[in-house]
């Protein structure tokens, strides 16, 4: 039987990123992947100029409400951006009606990069966040998004050391899991870094940096991550194929990165994270 995730995300219509590049990562991992978007874009934000935007809050409520009467259980939840406060609450209340003892959360607390939130978000916005990952099994931040779950400085130069007192800082919230991504130690290596609290394990896996900024492979690392969470594997497993398979996506893109300025060519890999995710 297949497992089944719900995804909670915008949807960008163009630009490869979000909910277009989740379902089809999760479909090709073999899991049955439902959708709940937040909003739509026309074209993601990053390099576009004139998108349309349609908030979808509203939706929401009655989506969740309609999939209660028809008794819907879900294996995995993951959740990436989400657009107002408004909005993580509303999914907070749908962690607490479709939550089972067999279901993982995976909150990937979209709100920044580059140690700049994105437009829109303040601080209460951020606040809202991390009671959204108190409630999570699975948290995936970036070096940005930990510092501001953290109300620390944004730095980009960390130790091992440091990392490691990152993460358990980031399981004080509440989380029994966290993980890092956009790891680099000044090695010309990046790559992700997860602590489990329960058995205080650090697990950590990296690829050669690329030198290239890209839009969309955080979504794609969670979706990867996510889809091996659910089906079962290790986190140590699970960390491990979302940063080989993210880099492999990525090196595929760079033959014709000029045409693809605004996305990460995982079309191409799409056989390879199905066979890799077949073997899990």
């Amino acid at each position: 039987m297949l497992k089944r995730i719900v995804t909670i995300q915008d949807i960008s219509c163009f630009g490869k990123c979000s909910l277009t590049v989740a379902h089809p990562i999760l479909s090709a991992m073999g899991i049955e992947t439902a959708v709940i978007p937040t909003a739509v874009l026309s074209t993601h934000t990053g390099g576009f100029t004139g998108y349309t935007f349609r908030d979808l809050t509203s939706d929401i409520p009655a989506i969740a409400k309609h999939w209660q009467s028809l008794q819907l259980q879900f294996d995995g939840i993951y959740t990436g951006y989400l657009g107002s406060k408004e909005q993580v609450q509303i999914v907070s209340d749908f962690f607490q009606t479709f939550r089972s003892a067999q279901t993982k959360i995976i909150v990937d607390p979209v709100m920044g990069d580059g140690g700049k939130l994105y437009p829109g978000f303040t601080a209460d916005f951020v606040q809202e966040m991390k009671t959204l990952c108190q409630r999570a099994d699975v948290i995936v931040p970036n070096m940005t998004e930990a510092s501001l779950l953290l109300d620390c400085p944004y730095r980009t130069d960390y130790n091992e050391k440091e990392i490691q007192e990152i993460l358990r800082a980031l399981t004080d919230i509440g989380t029994p899991i966290a993980i890092l991504t956009g790891v680099q130690y000044g090695d010309g290596n990046h790559g992700a870094v997860a602590y489990d609290r329960s058995t205080n394990t650090y697990y950590a896996a990296f690829r050669k940096h690329i030198d290239q900024a890209v839009h969309g492979t955080g979504d794609i690392f969670s979706s990867l991550l996510s889809g091996a969470i659910v089906k079962g594997a290790s986190l140590e497993k699970a960390v491990q194929l979302a940063v080989n398979l993210t880099t492999d996506c990525i090196e595929a893109t760079l033959p014709d990165r000029e045409t693809y300025w605004y996305g990460v060519s995982f079309e191409s890999c799409m056989g390879k994270i199905a066979q890799e995710a077949a073997a899990l």
